[in-house]
C-alpha cells in the first residue's frame, strides 16, 4: 500500500543565516507580528465561529463607547461620569433601545452625543451583519459557516447574496438617514435654531428614528411637538421602514412592480407589522381618548397623530410626545404585547420579531382547522420553523420573567411599572415610565444585560439552533402525550 502523501513528513527547510556584514534579513516563514496574529485569530474565529465573533464584537463596541463616554469632555460639566450611566448609555446606543439614566440633551457634551450617535449607528446594522463585515473585511471572503448563519439572520434568498447585502444594508441606512435630516432640518431652522445647531440635531434625530434608537437631543423632549404634523410624522415613516428589516427593503425595492413575487417573508413582515400597528392605534385612542393626561387634553387631530405614533413607536423606536408613565393600565399591557412581538427580522427592531409571531398564530389556526399543514400566501411553511419560533419565544418570555423577578426584589415598584421598563429593555424599545433614572444601581445593571441579551440573543440563539439540526439514524417510537 502506497503511503499516504499528507502523512509524509516533510523535513524542516534549512535556516540560512546571512553572511557576516551582510544587511539581509532572511524572509520568516511564519509571520510574528501581532497584528498579524489577530489577523489570523479573527479569520479562524469568523469561519468556525460566527456567533461567538458576533457576540464579542457587539462586546468589543460597547466597551470602546463606554470608555469614549467616561472622558470627562464627554460630559457637559466636563466631569467624568459615574461608570454605571456610561455603561448604561453605551448599551442602549448600541443595543438602539433609548432608555437613559441622565438626560441626553443636557448631560452629554457635544462629543458625549456624537459617541453615542456613532454607537447607534453601528449597532443598527445589526449583530449578524456587524459580523460578517468583519469576517469580510478579515479574512476577504466569507466562510460556508458564517455565509449559513448570515444568511439566517438576514433571510436573504441565497448564500452568494451576503456580500451584496452587506453593501445594501450600509447604502440603506445612510440614505435612509440622509433623507429623514433633510426633512427635519428645514423644521429646526423655522423652529429658531442656529443653521449649525440645526444640522445636528436633524442628523442625531434621523440616526435615532431610522435606527429605532429613541433618543432625543431636544431640551424638553418631543412634548412641545404633540401637534407637530411635520415632526411626527417622518419619525412613524422612518420608524416603520427601519423596523420593516433589509432584507424586505431590498425584496420590494427589487420587485415593487410585483407584489405578487415577494417572498413569503417579506409579505408576513409588512402584512403583520401592519396589522398590529393598526391594532395599536385603535386600542390607543379607545383607551386614551379622554386620558387628560395623555390624548384628553389636545385637539382630535393631534389625538389621531399620537395614536399612530404609538402603534409604531411600541414596535422599537420608543419616540413618544406624551408621558408613557401616564397612561392607563391597560394602555400599559397592551404596548407590553407590541414591544415584545417587536419588528421585523434583520432590522434595527427588537423584540421577538412579527415573523416569530405570525408563524405562531398560523400554527394556532392550522391546529384549530385540523390542517396537517400550515400554509399561507400559498406557501407552506416547514415544522422546522414553527420549533424555531417557539424556542426563541419561550427563551425571550424567560429572560423577561426572570429579569420582572429581580426588579420587583431590588425596587418598590409596582408589577405593572417594572412589567413595562423590562420588556422595554429586552425588545430595546426605549419607552419608559421615567422610573429608569431612580433605579438602584443593581437594577440598573439587571436592565443593561437585558438590553444586551434581548439586542443579540434572539437572533445568535435563532441562527445556532437553525444550524444545529442534525439527521439521526435511529428514531424513537412516537407516542402522543395528553395535551390540555
Amino acid at each position: 500500500m502506497l503511503p499516504n502523501p499528507d502523512e509524509i513528513a516533510t523535513p524542516p527547510s534549512p535556516v540560512v543565516k546571512p553572511a557576516p556584514g551582510s544587511s539581509h534579513t532572511p524572509h520568516p516563514q511564519v509571520p510574528t507580528t501581532p497584528w498579524t496574529r489577530v489577523r489570523v485569530w479573527l479569520s479562524r474565529q469568523a469561519r468556525y465561529a460566527p456567533s461567538r465573533l458576533a457576540l464579542g464584537t457587539f462586546a468589543s463596541i460597547i466597551a470602546i463607547t463606554t470608555a469614549l463616554l467616561s472622558l470627562p469632555f464627554a460630559s457637559a460639566s466636563d466631569k467624568e461620569a459615574p461608570f454605571v450611566d456610561t455603561l448604561f448609555t453605551a448599551v442602549s446606543a448600541v443595543c438602539v433601545t433609548g432608555l437613559t439614566t441622565v438626560d441626553t440633551a443636557t448631560y452629554w457634551s457635544g462629543f458625549g452625543q456624537a459617541v453615542i450617535a456613532l454607537g447607534i449607528v453601528v449597532g443598527g446594522l445589526g449583530v449578524m451583519t456587524l459580523a460578517s463585515i468583519l469576517g469580510f473585511a478579515v479574512s476577504r471572503h466569507l466562510g460556508l459557516t458564517q455565509r449559513m448563519l448570515a444568511t439566517q439572520e438576514t433571510k436573504t434568498e441565497s448564500m452568494g447574496q451576503i456580500s451584496t447585502l452587506l453593501k445594501a444594508v450600509i447604502f440603506t441606512s445612510l440614505t435612509m438617514e440622509l433623507l429623514l435630516a433633510a426633512v427635519f432640518f428645514p423644521r429646526f431652522l423655522a423652529m429658531g435654531a442656529e443653521p449649525g445647531t440645526a444640522i445636528w440635531q436633524a442628523v442625531f434625530m434621523a440616526i435615532s428614528v431610522f435606527n429605532n434608537a429613541g433618543f432625543i437631543i431636544l431640551p424638553n423632549g418631543l412634548a412641545p411637538h404633540v401637534s407637530d404634523w411635520w415632526m411626527l410624522v417622518p419619525i412613524i415613516l422612518g420608524t416603520f421602514v427601519g423596523a420593516l428589516g433589509f432584507p424586505v427593503i431590498m425584496n420590494i425595492a427589487k420587485r415593487w412592480r410585483t407584489p405578487r413575487k415577494w417572498t413569503l417573508h417579506t409579505k408576513l413582515t409588512l402584512s403583520t407589522y401592519l396589522i398590529l400597528a393598526f391594532a395599536g392605534t385603535l386600542f390607543m385612542a379607545l383607551i386614551e381618548w379622554h386620558n387628560p393626561a395623555t390624548l384628553g387634553g389636545i385637539d382630535s387631530s393631534s389625538k389621531i397623530l399620537n395614536s399612530l405614533l404609538a402603534g409604531f413607536n411600541a414596535r422599537s423606536s420608543g419616540l413618544s410626545a406624551i408621558d408613557a408613565g401616564s397612561l392607563h393600565p391597560q394602555s400599559h399591557f397592551v404596548q407590553d404585547i407590541l414591544m415584545m412581538i417587536g419588528g421585523g427580522s434583520a432590522s434595527t427592531a427588537g423584540g421577538v420579531k412579527v415573523t416569530t409571531f405570525a408563524i405562531l398564530v398560523l400554527a394556532v389556526v392550522a391546529e384549530a382547522r385540523g390542517d396537517r399543514d400550515i400554509e399561507t400566501y400559498g406557501r407552506r411553511v416547514p415544522a422546522s420553523a414553527v420549533r424555531l419560533a417557539v424556542a426563541v419565544s419561550l427563551m425571550g418570555l424567560a429572560m423577561v420573567a426572570a429579569s420582572v423577578v429581580l426588579l420587583l426584589s431590588l425596587t418598590p415598584y409596582s408589577l405593572d411599572t417594572i412589567l413595562f421598563e423590562t420588556v422595554s429593555a429586552f425588545a430595546t424599545v426605549g419607552l419608559s415610565t421615567g422610573v429608569t433614572p431612580d433605579l438602584p444601581t443593581t437594577a440598573k445593571y439587571v436592565l443593561i444585560v437585558l438590553m444586551f441579551a434581548g439586542r443579540t440573543g434572539s437572533m445568535t440563539v435563532a441562527a445556532a439552533l437553525a444550524l444545529r439540526e442534525r439527521s439521526r439514524v435511529i428514531r424513537m417510537p412516537k407516542e402522543q402525550p395528553i395535551i390540555g
